[in-house]
């Protein structure tokens, strides 16, 4: 065949090519409301992500040990090794719109029976040599391996995107483990104080007991508050112990002290008032959204792949090089050949495999856009729970620190009416239980607060710029 009658055979193929048959991708409408509880849909909302965890992250020694954990946490790595999976598996499905090019070299001997060696003039050993560059191309007529390409392209920047979701969650957990660990010495430390004013309380009984001016029944109901206090303390300690454990491991890596909050830190660990983005579509920067309309896409692009599958496939193969009957004269003058040996198949009977499929692909489409809706709907409410929180947490907050001072007057005055013996020790050891159940309720509520917004700043899909 001429080359002036082979290059339009050529060229054809490659300008069909571009054919594509998976459907047009639009993004679904948002199956949510367009504004959070309590806000106004028209209100420009201010984009979190823009706030790196280093702006929001206010305690420099958080931010080290936060720092530590994005280079040192398993998780996060195992995640970065299944984004290099997705890649590389996106370039082998690229791959297949080239062609294959490769060297060949074959040989073979044979030794042929006496009838056969006359048939060729007694030469009962035949030898055939063979080298050159050999070629293999499937024309992707109908856009199947471009859409397979397509799929894989899409399933790399959804495992991107997962990642990128496990480095906002490590970001807040981080956070919130060093919150939970700074909260605990701070119970700790009340914990012993409440501890030592029990044994003041109960050397003071004792001495009121020996004078005769209390009670046996003072000086028991002393102790018991006394041992009650202690077994508290020991159990802070071994949650305070705890929670260094699980912020290590969350850190990838043992934690040097001057990293770890103390008992008597005042300033504040996050920032204190969060701007927040109200309208709905905020949340699509989410990287576990911006993750599952990948997947959404890869499965709308397999389903151009199986719709191709109904259709001829076309390959060519050539092989150009040099063919000698012996190996002294492969590269001997006129030993050059090639050969081009166009196929094509199309597809008759399969049983119905290629329909069934085209079904499953279809299926697949569908749950990967109900999984895609359900995604943005369990982020509004996520949102929504962490706003309704904050709205209501400073309020309590307040009404806590109240209730704590005047538990705490309300301690120095009984104590004060008993010394004098104005007061039954009951009223003392009952404002003492108030005080410490009134401070270990304000810890409580600023880590909840401290917790809020971390969530809300991690729900937002803040967390990811450095």
């Amino acid at each position: 065949m001429r080359p002036a009658l082979i290059a339009p055979l050529i060229v054809a193929p490659l300008l069909l090519s571009a054919c594509n048959l998976a459907p047009e991708y639009r993004r679904p409408a948002l199956p949510v409301a367009p504004a959070f509880p309590g806000a106004d849909a028209a209100t420009s909302g201010f984009e979190i992500s823009a706030i790196g965890w280093r702006d929001f992250f206010m305690d420099a020694r958080l931010r080290s040990v936060i720092e530590l954990a994005l280079g040192e946490n398993r998780d996060l790595r195992i995640a970065a090794a299944r984004v290099e999976q997705a890649r590389a598996l996106y370039r082998i499905e690229g791959a297949t719109l080239l062609p294959a090019i490769g060297g060949e070299a074959a040989g073979s001997i044979e030794r042929a029976t006496r009838g056969q060696a006359a048939s060729r003039g007694g030469d009962r050993t035949g030898e055939t040599w063979s080298v050159g560059i050999g070629a293999a191309w499937e024309l992707d007529l109908f856009g199947r391996m471009r859409s397979l390409s397509d799929a894989a392209l899409q399933s790399y920047f959804a495992t991107q995107e997962a990642r990128n979701a496990v480095q906002i969650s490590l970001v807040a957990e981080t956070a919130n483990a060093w919150l939970t660990l700074a909260a605990d010495q701070r119970r700790l430390a009340v914990a012993e104080a409440t501890r030592d004013a029990f044994l003041r309380t109960l050397e003071l009984s004792r001495a009121r007991h020996a004078s005769g001016v209390a009670s046996n029944i003072d000086v028991r109901q002393a102790e018991t508050s006394h041992e009650a206090a202690r077994v508290e303390v020991a159990r802070l300690h071994a949650a305070v112990r705890q929670d260094r454990n699980a912020l290590e491991l969350l850190a990838g890596a043992s934690l040097r002290p001057e990293l770890l909050p103390t008992p008597g830190d005042d300033a504040a660990a996050t920032l204190t008032d969060l701007p927040v983005g109200i309208h709905s579509a905020v949340l699509l920067g989410r990287p576990d959204i911006r993750s599952a309309e990948h997947e959404l896409k890869a499965a709308n692009a397999n389903i151009g792949a199986a719709r191709a599958a109904f259709f001829p496939s076309i390959s060519l193969t050539g092989f150009l090089g040099t063919i000698s009957n012996g190996l002294s004269g492969l590269f001997g003058h006129g030993g050059g050949s090639w050969t081009f040996a166009p196929s094509a198949s199309l597809p008759i009977f399969d049983g119905g495999r290629n329909r069934a499929n085209l079904a499953y692909s279809e299926a697949s489409r569908d749950l990967a856009l109900a999984r895609y809706e359900k995604s943005i709907q369990t982020a509004f409410r996520e949102v929504a729970d962490a706003l309704a929180r904050r709205a209501t947490i400073g309020e309590q907050l307040d009404a806590q620190r109240a209730l704590a001072r005047s538990a705490s007057d309300l301690y120095r005055l009984a104590e004060a009416r008993y010394r004098t013996g104005s007061d039954s020790f009951l009223v003392t050891l009952d404002a003492q239980r108030t005080l410490f159940a009134a401070q270990q309720d304000v810890i409580a509520g600023e880590l909840d607060r401290d917790m809020n917004l971390v969530d809300l700043y991690r729900r937002l899909g803040g967390g990811l710029k450095p």
